[in-house]
């Protein structure tokens, strides 16, 4: 099957209740080029290095999305073209982002990485962290993020149903969340689901999938 033809699959199956992220790390510019002329326009890098490369060779409407774990002297060379930080997993991160959006003067919008798998190799805020961040006076001076949403990553699990009960939790814990409304949080997205498992994560609530290995084959 073709990218274009895999991209197409995939987007019948969301309809219109997800929004497909290609997940592109380690793939040449040229098979991001092939999904970005398939009509995909959000894409995935888990390594800062390689999406600053990536970023000048394809078109500027590309929204470019940092899933993997973030180190703090690293959020300097994406805060200038960066649409969405799906893995953030501290105070200390948010901070940061803030302060490299606030020298290019952008808001850099932000996901909260919420550990719901049964491994030990997961980064995120624990819920009670998580709810205890959206509380914090902390929050008020960062001017230059706004927290739209929540990521998580199921554990690594052929057991369906287990799946199916962390994303579930997770979805529980995005609706609490929800209502609290301050100047730099509004929650619109719920990014779970890769390629092993993004039906039952939209079936789940999920409003964004990342998935690499089902649009362009096993990784390298």
């Amino acid at each position: 099957m073709t990218i274009s033809e895999s991209i197409a699959q995939i987007e019948a199956q969301l309809g219109h209740r997800a929004t497909l992220t290609a997940v592109t790390k380690t793939k040449p510019v040229a098979l991001l080029q092939e999904a970005y002329d398939a009509g995909c326009r959000h894409f995935g890098e888990n390594r800062v290095q390689e999406m600053a490369e990536k970023q000048p060779q394809l078109p500027a409407d590309v929204q470019w999305h940092q899933i993997g774990h973030l180190q703090t002297n690293k959020v300097k060379y994406i805060a200038p073209f960066v649409a969405l930080i799906e893995s953030v997993d501290s105070l200390k991160l948010l901070e940061e982002i803030d302060k490299q959006a606030r020298k290019n003067d952008r808001v850099i919008e932000c996901l909260l990485q919420i550990f719901i798998a049964q491994e030990d190799t997961k980064f995120g805020f624990s819920p009670e962290e998580a709810i205890d961040l959206l509380q914090s006076p902390a929050l008020d001076a960062l001017q230059h993020i706004c927290i739209v949403g929540l990521m998580g990553i199921a554990t690594n699990t052929n057991d369906q149903a287990q799946i199916r009960y962390e994303f579930s939790g997770l979805k529980q814990l995005f609706d609490a969340l929800k209502p609290i409304h301050r100047p730099n949080v509004a929650f619109r997205e719920l990014s779970m689901g890769m390629s092993s498992d993004y039906l039952i994560a939209v079936e789940e609530g999920s409003t964004m999938v990342r998935v690499g290995s089902a649009i362009f084959g096993s990784r390298n």
